[in-house]
């Protein structure tokens, strides 16, 4: 207890750590691409049900009728909201929070590097984050894959023709340790079938980019159709078997982001997951017109483990949760 004053991360790694934050300071810099903060403390939680928020009580002005406000999962929807009122390209560095989160790569408090480029699709915004990413480490191959080949390649499954009771065969036979999943919960058992079977053979020796993720896994992307099958703009980067970022050919249209918000909280709502409505600012920033966009947010926690070689996030951390 008596060490717990120290800091988790040794000096070398906070170093080079804030290195590497001025590092990309200067890529964006040097792009033209406007730093911006927006804030922490936000009126709406996260919307997707497989995320958690924590909330802080407030009844000062302009108090939300909850009474509570939340810490941000995410900058996004303020980001949003900025480019709706002409902002033009932008990026954040801020401390986002997630309170189920916590393990060898995840701490509940953590550094995300999120930005926005108008006129980009996904395609065009993962060549940017190969060049950012490149400057942190240096150059490896590139590695795209849709997620279909990718389910193809490493699981031996078609993620769009396989019945959802086969994806919790395929589990099992895997030896995987069966969560406690619904049978008809489609997206969560691909989901367990990515994470134990996929995504750790990624990113090996290469920046692997899996793109084309199923319609139902969109959240804010934009779709299209594939062939036979729907798909999100949407792409992940992995580098050592480890997710890196997360990005989307932006949707922009009010009415359909509606529609995604209502499905999302009635799924919150059926699972007895806290709520707090519907973020009517980000629908209003939509509707006044929100710019042609890509975006991707991007751990910086992580990034930095991948170039200092740590194995868990808490060696890239002065304070991680036990600490703080």
């Amino acid at each position: 207890m008596t060490q717990l004053w120290r800091p988790a991360a040794s000096l070398e790694n906070l170093r080079r750590r804030a290195e590497i934050l001025a590092s990309v300071r200067r890529f964006f810099a040097e792009r033209g691409v406007l730093e911006v903060e927006t804030p922490v403390l936000i009126g709406s939680a996260a919307a997707d049900p497989n995320l958690a928020s924590f909330s802080v009580p407030y009844s000062g002005p302009g108090a939300p009728a909850s009474g509570r406000l939340w810490l941000q999962t995410s900058p996004e929807f303020a980001m949003k909201r900025l480019l709706a009122a002409g902002s033009g390209c932008i990026y954040q560095i801020c401390r986002v929070f997630r309170p189920d989160e916590r393990g060898r790569r995840h701490n509940p408090e953590f550094t995300m590097l999120e930005w926005y480029r108008l006129g980009y699709d996904h395609h065009r915004l993962m060549a940017e984050v190969t060049e950012l990413v490149s400057v942190i480490l240096g150059p490896r191959p590139v590695e795209v894959l849709s997620y279909r080949e990718a389910f193809r390649r490493f699981a031996a499954i078609d993620p769009f023709q396989c019945a959802t009771a086969e994806l919790k065969a395929r589990a099992a036979a895997q030896s995987i340790p069966l969560p406690a999943l619904a049978d008809d919960d489609r997206d969560g058992w691909l989901d367990l079938l990515f994470s134990e079977l996929v995504s750790p053979r990624l990113g090996q020796g290469t920046f692997s980019y899996v793109c084309d993720f199923p319609a139902s896994q969109a959240a804010l992307a934009r779709l299209r159709m594939d062939g036979e099958v729907e798909v999100a703009e949407r792409f992940e980067l992995f580098i050592d078997g480890m997710e890196i970022a997360n990005g989307y050919h932006e949707l922009t249209d009010p009415a359909e982001q509606r529609r995604r918000f209502e499905r999302e909280r009635a799924r919150r709502q059926a699972a007895g997951q806290p709520e707090s409505g519907v973020d009517e600012r980000l629908l209003a920033a939509l509707a006044a017109g929100l710019p042609a966009c890509a975006g991707v947010a991007l751990g910086l926690d992580r990034l930095v483990m991948v170039a200092v070689g740590a194995s868990h996030i808490d060696e890239v951390m002065a304070f991680p949760i036990e600490r703080c």
